[in-house]
């Protein structure tokens, strides 16, 4: 049953070449940050580009419980009236994050080092998800959390009155344990230091730096990102342009890339290198996309993605390219399910603690569609089936997971047989247009 209302049974059939341009939705992460960056900061931020999707519009409501305007003027189009840092109001009501893991847990951050306490709940699938990884360094800085077994939610954070700054190694490569950690810098005295073995997304440190925040980054002698915040800073309003989301991305590229004769457009999508490993991935197997256009827009790099069908093969993802890549390993096992050869990904037990367990979801789906799969705690290895084409014909179960539901319509779209999902109510948490997207390039796909 889905926790988005009732749940909405999808089926995907294999269709035609995909042709025409892919206007995907802004990035959620950056999405996410603007409007939380415009609540810190004194003054008006102006926003463009906004994913308008359930974990940012969850994202947006709870700034506005915390004191800030928040104003939707069109389509993609907001501003931001901010309080700045130090300036946030105790809630009165619960703080829904939904389906928001990166929601959640940046807002833990920003509200751990105010002296007022602040309860967060979710959807059944946000309930499920560990936040101990949150709290843990969150208590270094003074604050206190009531929660579920394994510090789950629902779950009640009391902020300190008197923050003390900390310097915090990363257990594991996550930008939103980072971002947690530099939120609760900014309203503490002195300097707030995060190391982090391996890098993961940057677009935090990007924004910070933007608005106006004192942070660097450096290299340690281990080759360790060492990121130093000042706290307390006056952060002042921007003109905030999101690019395009290349997670979303992922998804009409992958199609394109296993329906035969698809030729497509996909414009203006980031190409962070904290977030594109997807893309080398991609084209280490064979795929044809061209990279036009290079350019920057809102301090991120960018370039307009031509698509070709293509003949791939089989490929080893290094571990050290999973932080850059994580949430679109569910899509790529599908397009490793239509390659020759074997894809091994490892380093990847953090799919085990998304909004499912990702790498069961996908491999028992897979399975159902005749796909050979192999797995341990860290590891993914899908056998390809090539020129033999995947078989489909099964009903895949979703597990509340947007990425899960997309993955397996884009199966679908180059299987055999039909391949149905359960429930695609969740795709509307990241990209609620995927469905009208994709029909506009050529997909089959149904309700019902």
């Amino acid at each position: 049953m889905s926790a988005h209302g009732n749940p909405i049974p999808m089926i995907s059939r294999k269709c035609g070449p995909l042709k025409g341009t892919a206007a995907v939705p802004g990035d959620k992460s950056i999405s996410h940050r603007a409007l939380i960056f415009g609540a810190l900061a004194v003054g008006e931020t102006k926003i463009t580009g906004l994913l308008e999707g359930e974990d940012v519009l969850d994202t947006g409501k709870a700034m506005q419980a915390l004191g800030a305007d928040v104003i939707r003027h069109g389509e993609g189009a907001w501003s931001v009236h901010g309080v700045g840092v130090g300036g946030f109001s105790e809630p009165e009501q619960v703080i829904d994050c939904g389906n928001s893991g990166t929601g959640v847990r940046l807002i833990m951050g920003l509200v751990s080092t105010y002296d007022f306490a602040t309860t967060f709940t979710g959807d059944g699938s946000l309930r499920k998800r560990p936040m101990a990884r949150i709290t843990d360094p969150l208590a270094e800085f003074g604050a206190t959390s009531y929660g579920r077994s394994g510090g789950r939610l629902p779950l009640t954070l009391v902020g300190t009155a008197t923050p003390v700054p900390v310097t915090y190694e990363t257990p594991m490569p996550s930008a939103q344990v980072k971002t947690a950690v530099l939120f609760a810098g900014l309203n503490t005295p002195g300097e707030t230091v995060v190391i982090e073995k391996e890098a993961t997304r940057d677009h935090t440190e990007r924004m910070l730096k933007g608005f106006g925040a004192d942070i660097r980054t450096e290299t340690t002698p281990e080759g360790y990102n060492k990121i130093t915040l000042k706290g307390q800073p006056e952060l002042k309003p921007q003109v905030v342009a999101v690019p395009r989301d290349p997670s979303s991305a992922a998804f009409p590229v992958c199609a394109a890339l296993i329906v035969s004769g698809s030729d497509i457009l996909v414009p203006g999508v980031s190409q962070n290198t904290t977030r594109n490993g997807i893309y080398t991935t991609l084209v280490e197997m064979g795929a044809d996309i061209t990279f036009e256009n290079p350019r920057e827009e809102g301090g991120e790099p960018v370039a307009d993605l031509r698509v070709k069908y293509s003949n791939l093969h089989g490929v080893e993802v290094p571990p050290e390219r999973a932080a850059s890549m994580i949430d679109e390993y569910p899509v790529l096992s599908v397009v490793a399910s239509f390659a020759t050869g074997t894809t091994t990904m490892r380093g990847v037990k953090e799919l085990r603690v998304k909004e499912s367990d990702r790498i069961d979801a996908m491999a028992r789906g897979l399975e159902a569609c005749g796909v050979e799969i192999e797995e341990d705690e860290d590891t993914f290895i899908v056998h390809g089936r090539g020129a033999n084409g995947v078989k489909g014909g099964a009903t895949c179960a979703t597990h509340i997971d947007h990425r899960i539901a997309m993955s397996f319509l884009v199966c679908g779209m180059a299987s055999q047989d039909p391949v149905a999902i359960d429930d695609g109510s969740p795709i509307a948490t990241s990209f609620p247009v995927f469905e009208r997207l994709m029909a506009d390039l050529g997909a089959e796909i149904s309700r019902g």
